[in-house]
């Protein structure tokens, strides 16, 4: 998704100016009853099950002895957005409205990241070069519908909400919020990363998907740069801010002393910096804080220096991360600055090659100990009421350290994937000193929920649902001679393309009225729908002789619409185990070929049938209200609190 990653979100600097939450609702529960969910983003119930059964996750299997431990039924389709989303509200995706990772507007067809959007300040005056919004901006949650912790708010219970995905920017419903995935870096993004180095012709000149690189001169041992953030919205004439540094290189050439944003750090080659805080200035009294981590990588024969993305800086945030807006602050300052990027394992920085895999998986460490660490403070602080804690270190990984588990992976090196076979099984180990942890606190009326959104399996294969859909006719070219696809749709003839896939899962029909340029008479819709989820449960993968797809889902037979009718995509794709929807062809990419192997270093994924990837629930005594879907999860939780029913009646 680089091309939605390279957008800044629209007036995300404004925003900063004035930002407030309101204050939280006074609470008057006495201490009682505490419930505390863990959400292990990503674990596998089949692989946990093998772990528990081999003795590796003790903690897990007492657990599971006294009380409950099953396959949790995910969403259609199972994508964290969606599936996190599902659980929050109790309701599909055609109540709640999140669909995918990214959605269309019908009327453009521009994609846009589906569960928050910002808005720049209204009217401005001009000073000079400078332009002074008389309003703020404001950051908007898209996800429709109530939140589960909303209910126990208005009962006057406490609850405490850290890291939940699509809750950013916060519902500011809860008495503490922490917002996790969708949270962007400063770029507005899932994150940007710069990559400074000496070489010529690095990376061969092209850009990178996710990064940036910086060229740089090595000048008497001094290196010279600056990060580049975004455009400064206080200028009349554009312009990006930026953040110079030095660094400064020893004799030895194993150490450089790096000075940014007025404080230096000694690094060793092959160290990671602490958070190093910059300062981005806008205008006079006006600036914008950020954090930075960089990773000295080498200084012979070039110089090589990765920055993190710009992460919002909690200690003084632009956006709105919290509630109250202190409790950022408050958790920076009694366990360190941390990541406030919603997905900070840099995937994109080991796709690239930037990092190699050892890197990448020191970089996730440090990630998720952060996590870890405010995690043991948090429940310190928890007295009554419900706690919420989300851990995305499985997921992440997951997706980019699956191969070393799986030799029939296309891509599976011999010598190269044996050493990380184990990578993921130790984070789940992980999860299981959590658990214990956890356990160990627990009082005898408390309950302890351990769950995930999905499972995981390997990605092996690829489909370019567009391509297809090019091959059988239901799209069209505008010059089908054209050698090199130059993706965005733009060679697509709308006047002739009756159906289009857009995201992981979503397919599309150009219906008329709905759609920027539709073709096809509304009337016509349900039957053409149909028709495409008919031939699609045809087709076989060449290579396996096996289908491609298990199941496609009419959106009438899985949602519930409710005014997201032009949202939601007319058929969802259930790819079937081992094969995935292609990157490429999630913003409109037309391959020539439609099934290829997936030689991508990203090579475990979920976005698939969700019969195949179910998540987990885990319990320490038996739910009043059992559950057996993430959707009806929420409703069991809020039944130990003596609520009956969720969504209540009315709730949109």
């Amino acid at each position: 998704m680089s091309r939605l990653e390279r957008q800044t979100f629209v007036g995300v600097i404004t925003i900063a100016v004035g930002a407030t939450l309101a204050a939280c609702a006074r609470h008057t529960q006495a201490p009682g009853l505490r419930v505390i969910v863990l959400g292990f983003d990503g674990m596998d119930y089949g692989l946990t099950h093998e772990l528990i059964a081999n003795g590796q996750l003790p903690n897990f299997a007492k657990l599971s002895e006294s009380a409950t431990f099953t396959a949790l039924e995910t969403t259609t389709p199972p994508q964290s957005p969606v599936a996190w989303t599902t659980f929050i509200t109790g309701s599909d995706p055609g109540r709640h409205g999140i669909f995918d990772f990214i959605h269309r507007d019908p009327k453009t067809l521009e994609p846009y990241f589906s569960t928050a959007k910002t808005e720049s300040g209204g009217r401005a005056i001009k000073i000079g070069k400078y332009r002074f919004p008389l309003q703020g901006g404001k950051v908007q949650l898209l996800r429709r519908g109530e939140a589960f912790w909303e209910v126990l708010e208005d009962r006057g219970i406490r609850s405490t909400i850290i890291r939940m995905p699509a809750n950013f920017p916060p519902s500011g419903k809860a008495m503490r919020e922490l917002s996790g995935m969708g949270t962007p870096d400063l770029l507005g993004g899932y994150g940007i990363f710069s990559f400074f180095t000496s070489e010529p012709f690095a990376f061969g000149g092209k850009s990178l998907s996710g990064g940036v690189v910086v060229p740089v001169d090595v000048a008497d041992g001094v290196v010279r740069a600056s990060i580049e953030g975004p455009e400064n919205p206080f200028l009349i004439k554009p312009q990006k801010t930026a953040s110079e540094f030095v660094c400064y290189i020893d004799e030895t050439r194993r150490y450089v002393k790096l000075v940014a944003g007025g404080e230096e750090r000694l690094l060793k080659v092959g160290e990671w910096s602490d958070w190093v805080p910059l300062e981005l200035e806008l205008a006079p009294l006006q600036s914008l804080h950020s954090e930075v981590r960089f990773y000295l990588k080498q200084l012979d024969p070039y110089f090589e220096l990765y920055a993190s993305p710009m992460n919002l800086d909690p200690l003084n945030s632009a956006l709105p991360i919290s509630t109250p807006v202190s409790y950022a602050r408050q958790l920076g300052e009694a366990t360190g600055r941390f990541y406030t990027q919603g997905m900070p394992e840099d995937t994109k920085s080991l796709k690239s090659g930037v990092l190699t895999r050892d890197e990448f998986l020191a970089q996730a460490k440090i990630a998720g100990d952060e996590n870890i660490r405010q995690f043991r403070h948090v429940l310190d602080q928890f007295q009554d009421g419900l706690l919420f804690y989300y851990f995305g270190n499985a997921d992440q990984v997951s997706h980019m350290l699956w191969r070393p588990r799986d030799p029939r992976h296309p891509a599976y090196d011999a010598v190269k994937d044996p050493p990380y076979q184990h990578v993921i099984e130790d984070i789940y180990l992980g999860f299981d000193n959590i658990v214990g942890d956890t356990v160990a606190r627990l009082g005898p009326n408390d309950l302890l929920v351990v769950m995930s959104d999905h499972g995981f399996t390997s990605w092996r294969r690829s489909f370019h649902l567009n391509s297809w859909l090019r091959d059988n006719g239901y799209l069209a070219l505008r010059n089908p001679n054209l050698r090199e696809d130059p993706g965005n749709y733009e060679n697509v003839d709308w006047s002739r393309t009756r159906a289009y896939g857009l995201g992981l899962n979503g397919l599309y029909i150009n219906v008329k009225g709905r759609e920027r340029d539709g073709i096809v008479e509304p009337s016509s819709r349900a039957a053409l729908a149909g028709e495409i989820a008919a031939k699609l449960l045809t087709v076989v993968d060449p290579t396996t002789s096996r289908p491609a797809m298990t199941k496609v889902f009419r959106r009438e037979e899985v949602y519930t619409l409710n005014g997201t009718d032009t949202i939601a995509p007319d058929l969802i794709v259930g790819y079937a185990n081992g094969m995935r929807g292609s990157d490429e062809s999630a913003l409109g990419g037309l391959p020539r070929e439609v099934m290829v192997d997936n030689m991508d270093p990203w090579n475990g994924d979920h976005c698939i049938d969700p019969a195949v990837v179910p998540g987990i629930l885990l319990t320490s005594r038996p739910l009043k209200k059992p559950a057996s879907s993430l959707q009806t999860l929420a409703g069991s939780i809020l039944a130990e609190f003596g609520i009956d029913q969720f969504p209540r009646a009315g709730s949109r």
